[in-house]
């Protein structure tokens, strides 16, 4: 059985800890076209509990926008996070009073430019 190197996502303040396998981050990412992936909400915050969804803000290459398909993104990324309910949004469609707030307290997980990030 081969292990995967995961990724340990730290709030410093809650020192909240969440687990992804970061090859699976950056296969998922290449596969589905997306530019950049975000954790932002609860998993940042110390109300984060064992039942909690995770709400991922998510970009897509610009050539690449998808249909349904997003149904099968946020299953693959559910079962990549210990079968949590994830929640997609794209940042562009964010609430105008909350869009500054969630873009700065966001935490990045993978940009295409970048890959994976630590």
């Amino acid at each position: 059985m081969v292990e995967l190197e995961t990724r340990t996502i730290v709030n410093a303040i809650a020192n909240l800890r969440i687990s992804v396998p970061s090859g699976r981050l950056d296969e998922i990412g290449r596969r589905w076209h997306i530019r950049k992936w975000s954790f932002f909400g609860s998993v940042l915050r110390d109300d984060f509990r064992d039942d909690s969804d995770v709400d991922v803000l998510v970009e897509f290459e610009a050539e690449h926008t998808p249909g349904w398909e997003i149904v099968d993104i946020e299953d693959e990324r559910s079962a990549l996070l210990g079968g949590r309910r994830v929640h997609t949004m794209n940042p562009k469609y964010l609430n105008h009073r909350l869009r500054d707030r969630v873009l700065h307290s966001s935490v990045v997980q993978y940009d295409s430019t970048g890959d994976a990030l630590a």
